[in-house]
């Protein structure tokens, strides 16, 4: 699992796919951290984290995930893994922590944004660990629905063959979602919200 572990780890960090992933949820973190804690006053960063998670997460895990298992079905290297001593649960398992270091590694980034509320406030230190351990739960659940996007799409390119048609159904499927599913069945927006994470990463991974 390890071997696998540092193979993925290593892929994303020789190419840009890690430090796109990192940049865009910073800078994701940034806004947000203006618009719920500059703009409002508040020392608060609980709602800083649940925007990151439900903006950020949509374009990040798909970068992360996409490729996982359509391009090793690609390149004719997925036989070779899946008959390697590892076995199908390490492999799995290896790719999944390797995606979940990169979202780390932008967390604890990301923790400079309560020095700078310490500075002005006196901001929960157990709230902001609470709040991190959260968005690190929702982060995993979301890589692992992109991992099985990624399981069943047989090419990574089946984004580029119509990324309009694509993006429509998408757009038009959240509003669906937005609008008569999630927000009536489940009732609370919080959960509404992350009910669209869990589409929006599972239709733009390529499902």
């Amino acid at each position: 699992m390890w071997a696998v572990y540092k193979k993925e780890l290593k892929s994303y960090f020789l190419s840009p796919i890690g430090y796109i992933v990192i940049g865009i949820l910073l800078l994701v973190c940034s806004v947000f951290f203006y618009l719920t804690t500059v703009e409002s006053g508040s020392v608060d960063l609980g709602a800083l984290y649940f925007y990151v998670a439900l903006y950020g997460l949509i374009i990040t895990v798909p970068i992360l995930t996409m490729r996982m298992f359509a391009e090793e079905r690609k390149t004719g290297t997925e036989q070779l893994i899946l008959t390697s001593p590892v076995g199908i649960t390490g492999v799995v398992f290896g790719k999944f922590l390797a995606a979940m270091t990169v979202i780390v590694i932008a967390l604890l980034v990301s923790f400079m944004y309560f020095g700078i509320v310490c500075y002005f406030g006196t901001p929960s230190i157990l709230v902001l660990l609470a709040t991190m351990l959260g968005f690190l739960l929702i982060s995993a659940a979301a890589i692992a629905v992109g991992m099985f996007a990624s399981c069943i799409t047989e090419n990574v390119r089946v984004r580029q063959e119509a990324p309009v048609k694509r993006w429509k159904c998408s757009i038009a499927f959240f509003f669906l979602l937005t609008e008569n599913c999630t927000g009536d069945i489940l009732g609370s927006k919080k959960y509404h919200d992350s009910g669209i994470l869990v589409v929006s990463v599972l239709t733009l991974s390529g499902a």
